[in-house]
């Protein structure tokens, strides 16, 4: 059995003027959400909604981006954790005269039901900061990127012209002043058990409950999680960190739609002085459809019911469907470079937008129909007009299977005639084939299976190069399998394209361990050069791709070796359980957006199959 190691714990502090990535937890209402740091500050927040511009983007800019930060003079060190099964962030900051208690979360309105979180928002962030011991000299300075500062009664307002008609109100329990320089600031003077209190209020007074208690507003919020966190039925490996990732899905959820965003974040680098930096605030059906699978595995079905409702919707509005959606439904704007941000450890560029929405990925067409064929094993109910929907699905991936796209990766390239889009395209007519069989339809049935041996064929004849003994990242038409190797060919078994245990299965995943290894049990998920997919330099190791290894190694009986690389990705979570979209194999720090729904993917997909595999070993 293989060992894997554990990453360091790295100091607190800031490094080139920015704290990791890791050292930010995540708070959120199912509308939109917030970063905050172990040292007391938000550096992060879209309002209204995730995919709106940010009002604070310290994050990617310390100097310009904005933030809102509590902490006390003489800072020396800050811990966070959240309450059990919420999403509430508490922050111990330790200061020159004492300990303070910060206490982050975005509220929830009475009787939230977080099956439906995003209409149960208040449009509400509250930070409560509670002296512990001694008496601290408390700093607060709220910096919004943009924005003029007004009176309304004892609130102030914000006028931000990147949000020109979103009624922007603070709040706090301590006068603030403006500095002139755009900032609201004070330093109170606190003693232990004293507390300051403060909000930020962007929704119409009609949903704010004026004059509500902060200690009711949170065990409101406390409740309304605890009571979706009962749902999680999960009893295996990493139980505390599975259902950390579940919470943490579902505050990428825009519940009022169904959309999951890939990551909270954007423009957070996949190698440090890089140009590999990407908005990651929208809903991929790629990334959302994986979302529900695993959310499905753990007993949580809403969530996968809406989204499929919603992306069909838009997939018959459109007249088929898009690879990825603004929340709005349509398509997110174009993508443009911010000169006014440095980014984050001056990783430039930053963007907004993301010019992958135009690319055309075939794989799209079986992540929607995997999706369909879950939920109607689940028992439901395809009627007329739904057939029509996923059946038109089907016969566009029966149609453009042959036609190269730009893959799983989104290569900024020309396209390709890439492995794991072909085999998608088979599981989409596969999928309509199995829902037809459930349902009872005969139409197009027959003309469907010979499309799945099609390409079955072709995938058994040009995706595998018997000369290297493995399947190839692109399928070979002229024989010659020139191609490289990719992470994706280890998600073949998970869609039933290839078992597990096929001989040409376990000789690829050994391929893959060898040509992509980045060390410890992290993979690249290919190999990078401008040739590979039009970019310069290199990025990260991939963490779903470290999963999907853990999932062929249980698929192949190999439960030891599948856990311990199970235990030592989990252990690369940070202080509060949190994983980004990839790890700098050089020191074990967090690269990528965060945080990322297919990392969290991972956690909960891999440890549901390590679960069924051990639960059978004892049998």
């Amino acid at each position: 059995m293989t060992a894997y190691g554990v990453p360091p714990t790295r100091p607190f502090g800031p490094r080139d003027g920015q704290l990791p990535i890791s050292d930010h937890a995540v708070l959120g209402d199912g509308s939109t959400c917030a970063l905050v740091r172990r040292d007391g500050a938000l550096p992060w927040l879209c309002v209204p909604r995730f995919d709106a511009p940010p009002l604070f983007a310290g994050l990617l800019d310390a100097r310009r981006g904005g933030s809102w930060s509590i902490a006390p003079e003489g800072l020396s060190g800050g811990e966070q954790r959240y309450v059990d099964d919420t999403a509430v962030v508490i922050t111990t900051l330790s200061g020159a005269g004492g300990t303070v208690e910060v206490t982050d979360f975005q509220a929830l309105r009475s009787g939230a039901d977080l099956t439906e979180l995003g209409t149960a928002a208040r449009g509400q962030l509250v930070r409560v900061a509670r002296v512990v011991s001694g008496s601290v000299r408390l700093r607060i300075a709220f910096t919004p990127r943009h924005g003029r500062f007004g009176r309304h009664g004892g609130d102030w307002t914000i006028a931000s012209p990147d949000h020109p008609v979103l009624p922007l109100r603070l709040r706090s329990s301590h006068p603030l002043h403006d500095d002139g320089d755009g900032t609201l600031a004070a330093t109170v003077t606190l003693r232990a058990g004293q507390t300051y209190e403060t909000s930020l209020v962007w929704a119409p007074e009609r949903r704010i409950e004026v004059g509500t208690p902060t200690a009711t507003l949170l065990a409101r919020t406390e409740r309304a999680w605890r009571q979706w966190a009962t749902h999680i039925d999960y009893e295996g490996p990493q139980r505390h960190l599975v259902r950390r990732s579940a919470l943490t899905l579902k505050l990428l959820d825009h519940s009022s739609t169904g959309g999951i965003m890939a990551a909270a974040t954007s423009s957070l680098p996949e190698w440090v002085g890089g140009e590999r930096n990407w908005d990651y605030r929208y809903t991929w059906v790629r990334d959302a459809a994986f979302s529900t699978y695993s959310l499905r595995r753990i007993g949580l079905t809403s969530e996968a019911d809406a989204f499929l409702a919603w992306t069909l919707g838009c997939a018959e509005r459109d007249g088929g469907p898009s690879i990825m959606y603004a929340l709005d439904g349509g398509q997110p704007p174009a993508e443009h470079t911010d000169p006014t941000l440095s980014g984050w450890r001056d990783s430039a560029p930053v963007r907004w937008g993301n010019g992958a929405a135009g690319q055309t990925q075939h794989d799209v067409y079986g992540e929607l129909l995997d999706v369909a064929y879950q939920w109607v094993r689940a028992g439901g109910h395809v009627d007329d007009h739904l057939w029509s929907i996923l059946a038109g699905l089907a016969d566009a991936a029966a149609a453009q299977w042959r036609s190269p796209d730009h893959g799983i990766w989104e290569i900024r390239d020309t396209g390709r005639p890439f492995t794991y889009s072909v085999a998608m395209c088979q599981v989409a007519v596969d999928r309509a084939l199995r829902i037809a069989e459930a349902t009872g339809r005969t139409s197009s049935v027959e003309r469907w299976r010979r499309s799945v041996k099609e390409i079955g064929y072709a995938l058994d004849h040009g995706a595998w190069d018997a000369e290297r003994g493995t399947f190839t990242e692109q399928l070979s038409g002229d024989g010659s399998h020139r191609g490289g190797l990719d992470g994706a060919l280890l998600a073949l078994p998970l869609r039933r394209v290839v078992d597990f245990t096929d001989p040409r299965m376990i000789a690829t995943v050994e391929a893959v361990r060898r040509d992509l290894d980045a060390g410890d049990g992290l993979l690249y998920r290919y190999r990078h050069d401008v040739s590979s997919d039009g970019l310069a330099g290199p990025e990260g190791a991939f963490l779903l791709c470290s999963f999907w290894l853990v999932d062929n190694l249980t698929g192949q009986g190999r439960i030891d070796e599948a856990l311990s690389l199970y235990d030592s990705l989990c252990a690369r979570a940070n202080h509060v359980g949190l994983l980004s979209e990839e790890i700098d194999p050089r020191d074990g720090s967090f690269l990528g957006n965060f945080p990322q729904a297919f990392s969290h993917i991972g956690v909960i997909a891999s440890g549901h199959r390590l679960t069924r595999a051990m639960g059978s070993r004892r049998g």
